[in-house]
């Protein structure tokens, strides 16, 4: 059995999108040849929200070893707020301290805090072990360069510097790419030729139906944020305004069956859930003022603050009909659909129509699919009417793609570059 080190600063009970991809695989890891242990961050350094139902997914024999971070509340003085930076020398002693006394094969990074990812170069070269950065999200970006401030990250003039330096001390060295677009994986070797020939591997996040039974188990422990009165269709996940050309389209078939069948129309509500990553109570609405742009707010429900993940699953399955909305990079993909589909729910998709996302929806058999820049306001106009008037009965997904897209299958696909990885080292 090969061991596999695993680095991800956010881990169970923290509710972070960039831990599940290793969430939903160590179940199944084993079964593939590798024997898996986790460093990550003391739950007690991350100012995240804590969904305790998470550790119901982790398999009980898996080594979780923890490490401490600077306190956010002093660090953040000097700009560095982040838990990958915040955690960085403790990581770096921890490891440095499980490598002396256990032997691993390779080292796998999974995670969006990517400042931590340098320390593949730093263990690499003590320790002679190869690593693997899993790409959930680019790390250094020109995409906010050209875009107003108020549509930039906070403190992204620090941020993009840092970046800009920290992501070749990592890639230069990396001995393997998995990503959840082909894309980031071309970007890197364009940008870093001495990697151009290392093995690579788009995967996509996985449908981990065991999420099913945890959320319906304690769905009694979930307060409904949808109101039984009206139609309710739901998308749950960040907001931004990027989102805003997909989310127009919406809005403007909406606003269109408003006018012309009001008695119709005026059934739905259309909710934004968890659309801000700031604290509790602090988010600004980033979706609401984009629908009084189109005089329909009073049908349109933000809720900026983010809920558990297992609450999440539960108002999927209580809504009436799902909406995923895309980003207007190209190169974005929603690693959010597979909830979605395992809902079984009518579901609305409106993508860029370069993203990758569109051809894996279509391979599910989700008829409801659009690119905002082909004009599909009829489509959308018709696919409310019929969710409003119950018109849409039965909505089974294609069994064979849900297969394919599971995560044991997508944990097959990473165990696959792991072994690629060591074989080009033997």
């Amino acid at each position: 059995m090969k061991k596999l080190l695993i680095i991800s600063p956010y881990f169970p009970p923290s509710n972070a999108a960039d831990m599940q991809r290793i969430r939903m695989s160590l179940p199944y890891l084993t079964q593939f040849g590798w024997d898996a242990e986790v460093v990550t961050v003391d739950p007690a350094f991350s100012d995240l929200a804590k969904d305790e139902l998470l550790l119901q997914s982790v398999p009980a024999g898996i080594k979780i070893h923890l490490v401490k971070a600077f306190q956010k509340k002093w660090t953040s003085k000097v700009g560095l707020g982040s838990i990958a930076l915040r955690s960085l020398w403790f990581y770096r002693k921890k490891v440095n301290q499980l490598l002396k006394e256990t032997h691993f094969d390779l080292i796998y990074f999974s995670t969006t805090q990517f400042p931590v990812c340098i320390l593949g170069a730093y263990w690499k070269k003590r320790f002679n072990i190869p690593y693997v950065i899993d790409m959930q999200d680019p790390w250094h970006s020109e995409y906010y360069r050209d875009k107003p401030k108020e549509q930039q990250p906070p403190k992204y003039w620090f941020s993009y510097r840092l970046n800009k330096y920290l992501e070749p001390i990592a890639m230069k060295q990396v001995d393997g790419l998995i990503s959840v677009s082909e894309n980031y994986i071309a970007d890197l070797k364009l940008r870093y030729p001495v990697i151009k020939n290392i093995p690579s591997a788009t995967i996509t996040f996985g449908a981990f139906e065991p999420d099913l039974k945890i959320a319906d188990d304690n769905r009694q422990a979930f307060k409904s944020l949808l109101d039984p009165e009206f139609i309710n269709i739901v998308y749950i996940g960040r907001g931004g305004a990027d989102m805003h050309p997909a989310i127009a389209a919406l809005f403007k078939a909406f606003k269109t069956g408003l006018d012309n069948e009001p008695q119709i129309f005026n059934q739905i509500k259309i909710y934004f859930i968890g659309t801000s990553y700031a604290p509790d109570g602090k988010g600004m609405p980033s979706i609401l003022p984009l629908a009084k742009q189109y005089n329909i707010a009073e049908n349109i429900i933000e809720i900026t603050d983010r809920i558990p993940y297992y609450h999440t699953l539960v108002t999927l399955q209580q809504a009436d009909a799902l909406f995923i909305p895309g980003s207007d990079d190209p190169k974005y993909t929603a690693s959010k659909i597979y909830p979605y589909i395992l809902a079984q729910k009518p579901l609305l998709a409106i993508f860029n129509s370069q993203s990758p996302a569109i051809p894996v929806l279509l391979e599910f058999g989700v008829k409801h699919v659009y690119s905002y820049d082909q004009s599909p306001d009829a489509d959308i106009h018709n696919f409310l009417k019929q969710v409003a008037l119950h018109e849409i009965k039965d909505y089974p997904y294609n069994a064979e793609a849900i297969k394919k897209y599971s995560a044991k299958n997508m944990a097959g696909n990473q165990c696959r570059l792991f072994d690629t990885v060591l074989n080009g080292k033997n």
